[in-house]
């Protein structure tokens, strides 16, 4: 849970009204309601769902007596658009649920599911009600859950925890305040509900709390009513071990003020609680409105009885109570940290409305959108079993997937010292910096060359020929990037039992994949290493890494390698041009340093990075690698390595496997430094990095929600398009992220007393692009991004003398013999084609390039 006490908020609420005409769709007034966040689909954006809820109250009862008393109740059903801002009342075929309010819902992907509720006849029924929105023909389905569950109950709280389990927590049975907790595994049927018996202090009975789960698999439950009436101010974290245990562990700190029925809703790792009623009912008002955990100051709502949801960093609240008047607003909280206006949250949403995953098989599936698990399945201890069609649901479908990126972006904003000023550090980070820097002119040691050497066996024109030196000045594409448009859940928790493997296994390795000149892809795309080696490699390359400082300190003559996206062929290719680290190549007089993003993307992630960490085993002091930003379970459970693990592992092996490489990859170094005058990283110096001791603070493992804007920005940000863009703007990347102009690389090189920076993480069209002055490089080395850039790969050769000099490669035409695609496979019939025709490609930016296409140009 952490040890930072309850803080107040930075954002403020805006109102919607203006943004969207009055519709007779609109909800109306109402209170008691849910209003849920979908995942968007293919057809749909970001929706917010409300259901049910009282349209009516007694006049006085708010203020006479605690809670409200309903005087009218609901089943009606409303979508809210997120990009269009309307509201649109839907029928939904099937039977639909009673008219009720008090009740719990929860978002299974792009599935709603409620649960219990008080009407006009009392106590609505114990079954689950689940509003599928899956293919735009909107369906109410009924589900029995067989024995024993919570039974019929209001005012408790509900939701999905480490994307499998509905957890339902607290309430009112009609006699009594509870203090229990219900799971429901949606990956097993038939369903079952399990009554949880929490170790820890277990919070005390309540009804009217409010609950919502972080994207680590815990449910945080706060505040609410006791027994006698009187309002609680204290919050419980209900978390799943990885042996299956639970936990109950109460919240350091308690909110501002002790408040019911109010709302909840994570956004990173901030929980945002609004409004609420205190004793006898009166609203929570002023500053007390609002208490967010681990953020900064400000005021929100006074309000109870509303409901909360967050697409992205945006929270939105509908409805609810003031004094004996029920509520009709929309409103949205605004960070104005996170982004300017409101046309950057648009332009948000808009990135997210197309991250849904590949098309699935809906065969086998539930009533609640998951795949059963076939009996007798093997299973390894302690496991999380789900087969195929619900893997890939949850690729597609699940919100805290979805939200990924923006959950990190907000964990990192919460955790910097100064959120609300991105260039600020902490005093004695500008005290140091100061020292830092004596204000002397640095010897200028390092160079590069005026000339790049360039290979390109099939290529026509001015760079035909076997190898060619091409003066500086000759590559007309090096100011082309692409534009990168947002990467957009939980971890699926597996007991990481090692399994010992035979000796030498990284030696294998080598020996299977190490063939510069006649790597062959496998026909039938199988992978030649089990879930037992995987996890073998990734143990013996952990122990080397965790024994190696966070800030690599390097020497020269190195070799230096940008993104390379699982384009395993365009890694062999440079190795046969331009050395390979072996005995029989050049490891015995030149270092090799990897800047990350080894996986993702392209068809051979298990190659490349199963190879780099075999080499790193055979040759520990040569070979290094570094932290790239898909070097990270939120990000590559999204953009292709998990699925090609089990597309080429099976189900289980794979997902055991992509988990360990995970657990890995949180141990990776995150920068390196070359005879202390180079400095190399993925992403770049962002708004916060102004020290290396910065980075060399950060402790390993870490995962990308701990390491605060530091990491973010350290793998994250990019320069701005040229050197005339000074200072710090916003990133097209998504909300929170920034771009650094020339000045404040020439600021950080100067107090670090560096000579030039080299990172990674943008595609480039010549495989390198020099940025202020020279004083920063970007390398990229995987040829024809995403099958449609047809940008040139570059590494960086360091020499003795610290002369640098680009080496080129250009893709092989045409694309069908590429060596990123099986022999049996056209480019139009790979799953990974198909995941990047998903994110659309955006144009390039810098110099005009009219002979190109800008269309078929992709992005990291």
């Amino acid at each position: 849970m952490g040890s930072k006490p309850w803080l107040e908020p930075a954002p403020t609420y805006r109102p919607l009204d203006s943004f969207w005409d009055t519709d007779d769709d609109a909800p109306g007034p109402r209170c008691s309601h849910t209003l849920t966040a979908v995942a968007p689909t293919k057809s749909h954006g970001p929706r917010l769902i409300l259901f049910g809820g009282a349209t009516a109250i007694e006049r006085g009862a708010s203020s006479s007596a605690p809670g409200i008393r309903l005087d009218g109740v609901t089943n009606s059903v409303h979508s809210y658009d997120v990009l269009t801002r309307k509201w649109t009342r839907i029928r939904p075929a099937g039977e639909p649920p009673s008219h009720r309010a008090a009740h719990a819902a929860a978002a299974v992907g792009t599935m709603v599911v409620f649960q219990g509720g008080i009407g006009p006849a009392g106590h609505s029924t114990d079954d689950l009600y689940v509003l599928d929105l899956t293919n735009d023909k909107y369906k109410w389905h009924r589900v029995v859950v067989q024995g024993q569950g919570p039974g019929p109950r209001y005012g408790h709280v509900m939701d999905l925890v480490a994307q499998r389990f509905l957890v339902t927590v607290s309430g009112n049975d009609g006699k009594r305040v509870l203090s229990d907790a219900w799971a429901l595994d949606t990956a097993q049927k038939p369903y079952v509900w399990q009554k949880l018996s929490p170790a820890g202090d277990r919070p005390s009975a309540r009804m009217y709390a409010t609950a919502s789960a972080r994207s680590d698999g815990m449910l945080l439950l706060c505040g609410g009513r006791d027994t006698a009436g009187v309002p609680l101010a204290d919050a419980y974290g209900l978390l799943m071990h990885r042996n299956g245990q639970w936990e109950w562990t109460l919240a350091p700190g308690s909110s501002p003020s002790p408040r019911y029925e109010h709302a909840a809703v994570f956004v990173g790792t901030r929980l945002h609680v609004t409004g609420g009623a205190l004793r006898g009912g009166r609203a929570v008002e002023g500053e007390a409105a609002v208490a967010v955990l681990d953020t900064a100051a400000g005021v929100w709502l006074d309000r109870n009885g509303h409901a909360a949801a967050s697409v992205g960093v945006q929270i939105y609240v509908y409805g609810g109570l003031r004094g004996d008047v029920l509520l009709d607003d929309l409103v949205v909280a605004e960070n104005s940290a996170i982004q300017s206006d409101i046309d950057s949250f648009v332009l948000a949403t808009e990135r997210a409305s197309s991250l849904t995953g590949p098309k699935i098989n809906q065969s086998n599936v539930g009533p609640l959108g998951l795949a059963q698990v076939s009996d007798g399945r093997p299973e390894r201890s302690g496991g999380i079993c789900m087969d195929k069609s619900a893997m890939d649901k949850l690729v597609e479908a699940s919100t805290a997937e979805v939200e990924a990126v923006r959950n990190v972006w907000q964990a990192a904003q919460a955790a910097s010292a100064s959120p609300s000023d991105e260039t600020s550090i902490s005093d004695d980070s500008k005290q140091a910096a100061d020292t830092a820097s004596d204000g002397s002119d640095i010897e200028a040691d390092v160079r590069l060359h005026p000339r790049a050497v360039v290979v390109a066996k099939e290529a026509v024109g001015n760079l035909g020929g076997m190898v060619r030196q091409l003066s500086l000045d000759q590559f007309e594409n090096e100011s082309r990037r692409m534009i990168p448009v947002n990467n957009d859940p939980s971890h699926l928790n597996k007991k990481l039992t090692r399994q010992r493997s035979p000796q030498g296994l990284h030696k294998k390795i080598i020996s299977t994949l190490l063939r510069p000149r006649n790597w062959k892809a496998p026909v039938n795309r199988k992978f030649f290493l089990d879930s037992y080696e995987v996890g073998e490699l990734c143990h013996a390359a952990e122990q080397i890494f965790m024994q190696e400082p966070t800030v690599l300190q390097l020497k020269a003559p190195i070799k230096v390698f940008g993104d390379l996206h699982g384009q395993f062929g365009d890694l062999m290719r440079l190795f046969d041009e331009y050395g390979y680290p072996s005995t029989a190549g050049d490891i015995t007089y030149i270092d090799y340093l990897f800047l990350g993003d080894y996986v993702d993307r392209g068809q051979h992630s298990l190659e490349t990075i199963t190879l780099l960490l075999a080499l790193k085993i055979e040759y520990p002091e040569n070979v290094h690698l570094i932290r790239g930003n898909h070097e990270a379970a939120d990000i590559n459970a999204l953009f292709g390595f998990r699925l090609e693990c089990i597309e080429r592992m099976g189900e289980n092996d794979g997902i055991w496997a992509w988990t360990r490489f995970n657990q890995l990859f949180n141990c990776l170094p995150l920068a390196a430094l070359i005879e202390k005058k180079i400095i190399c990283m993925h992403g770049g110096i962002g708004r916060s990095i102004h020290l290396i001791e910065q980075i060399e603070k950060l402790e390993r493992p870490i995962t990308m929600d701990a390491g605060s804007i530091v990491l973010m920005d350290l793998l994250w940000s990019d320069p701005t398009e040229n050197d005339s863009i000074e200072g710090l703007r916003p990133n097209a990347r998504g909300p929170g992220l920034v771009t650094f102009g020339p000045d404040r690389v020439a600021d950080f090189c100067k107090k670090n007393k560096l000579q030039l920076i080299i990172r990674a993480h943008e595609c480039v069209m010549d495989g390198f692009e020099r940025f202020a002055h020279g004083q920063l490089i970007t390398l990229f080395s995987a040829t024809n991004y995403c099958g449609t850039a047809n940008n040139a790969g570059a590494i960086l050769v360091i020499g003795r003398g610290l002369v640098v000099v680009p080496k080129l490669i250009h893709p092989l035409p045409p694309p069908v013999h590429s060596p990123e695609l099986s022999p049996e496979r056209g480019i139009d019939e790979t799953w990974m084609q198909e995941l990047n025709i998903q994110r659309p490609p955006t144009p390039t930016r810098g110099r005009p390039q009219p002979d190109h296409d800008r269309s078929s140009l992709a992005y990291i």
